[in-house]
């Protein structure tokens, strides 16, 4: 009677947001502050001051229908040329407004996207791992495969293992740096290298492997920010979100650009135009295409972050859990003691830690902590941690 594949989705929740609302109903049995969920990336640094300047800026100067009204499909052209000369500014590449497109965040970015590039039932797109697990979820819904692929120890790119995955059915690889759920930043030599296997793989290929860049972490980096894609690989299309660096998850506001030297670059931003019809993802928020375009830029204080992942890393390296420091955003991915993550985080919950195991992120043995709280949830966190590493060495 009903679309079971949709029905499936809509009963069964992700596992982030399955844990976050379990976290929502204990908060209101035993109280807030006896619950320590860490479960979502809801930033918590405020939005930089230029935001609200900006917003009550617009509000004082433009007539509601310039706030509220229908824009473009693709976007206000002022704002799509804002963020193409922002683009070419900030990292020297030759971006056109025309082949930019405003979005609902960036997962209707990287949905229309998917949507765009696949034009065959199973074609491919290849993703190291561990990934943001909606991502099988979009790709599956624009009839393609997401192909994982091993990182190294440090969860950077393992060109052998992303070599190896490439077929005659591979579409593109996804890249997401910094990198939900590790915080790794790949570096500008690992991007160097990719672009040079690929442009090796696309010998005698008809259409490149392309690059699909998922970026809401890009200005939450304790390194060295990684390199522009598009300045390293022409075939690239990167997906962005003013959700992280300006703390706007809730506003739902990104954009796609597609890189002018990409092949058949109008052609694919003509059906990203299309995919973003059929999905009914048309007119991104108004005010908000507004907003920030003249914020572009801004980001949120990392200072607080930082404090949060050195609290958290050193706190529980000490207390002997095994993580990898994080260099960007803000997630902990920490080993489980035991094989079973579900069945750590069960065990966790018993001690109102609120974690997510990593089994949907592509890999398994490991949780995802959510480090994006208040600093004072951390410091009451960790005696429950230390009593939680307890209970595996009695």
């Amino acid at each position: 009677m009903f679309n079971r594949d949709m029905q499936k989705l809509g009963e069964t929740r992700s596992v982030i947001r399955e844990i976050f609302e379990y976290g929502n109903r204990r908060k209101a049995e035993i109280g807030e502050e006896n619950v320590f969920d860490f479960s979502i990336g809801n930033p918590s640094a405020p939005p930089p001051a230029a935001v609200t300047e900006e917003l009550l800026r617009l509000l004082g100067a433009l007539p509601p229908e310039k706030l509220h009204g229908y824009s473009s499909a693709a976007g206000l052209p002022e704002v799509r040329a804002a963020v193409a000369s922002f683009l070419r500014g900030q990292y020297g590449v030759p971006m056109s407004e025309d082949l930019v497109y405003m979005t609902y965040g960036a997962a209707s970015a990287l949905s229309a996207t998917f949507s765009a590039l696949i034009a065959e039932e199973g074609e491919e797109i290849v993703v190291p791992a561990p990934f943001f697990p909606e991502y099988a979820v979009f790709v599956r819904q624009a009839g393609g495969k997401l192909v994982p692929v091993p990182t190294d120890a440090a969860f950077h790119l393992d060109l052998g293992a992303i070599g190896g995955a490439i077929t005659p059915k591979t579409k593109a690889v996804l890249l997401n740096s910094p990198n939900n759920p590790t915080g790794a930043v790949y570096t500008a030599q690992e991007l160097s290298a990719l672009a040079d296997l690929l442009q090796t793989c696309n010998r005698g290929r008809e259409t490149p492997v392309f690059l699909i860049c998922d970026e809401p972490y890009r200005k939450l980096c304790y390194v060295e920010p990684p390199v522009y894609p598009m300045a390293v690989y022409p075939h690239t299309v990167v997906c962005d979100s003013f959700s992280k660096s300006l703390s706007l998850a809730g506003e739902r506001i990104g954009y796609i650009a597609v890189s002018p030297q990409c092949a058949g670059a109008e052609t694919l931003f003509s059906a990203i135009v299309g995919a973003g019809r059929a999905l009914g993802y048309v007119c991104a928020p108004t005010l908000f295409q507004r907003a920030v375009a003249g914020c572009l830029g801004a980001s949120c204080d990392l200072a607080a972050y930082r404090e949060n992942r050195d609290l958290l890393y050193g706190a529980l390296c000490g207390m002997g859990y095994e993580c990898v420091k994080p260099e960007g955003a803000f997630y902990l991915f920490v080993k489980s003691p035991e094989p079973d993550a579900a069945a750590f985080c069960a065990r966790a919950r018993e001690h109102e830690l609120l974690l997510v195991p990593s089994d949907s992120f592509g890999i398994g043995g490991y949780v995802r902590i959510s480090y994006c709280v208040a600093r004072d949830v951390i410091e009451r966190s960790l005696p429950a941690f230390a009593a939680l590493m307890q209970t595996y060495r009695t």
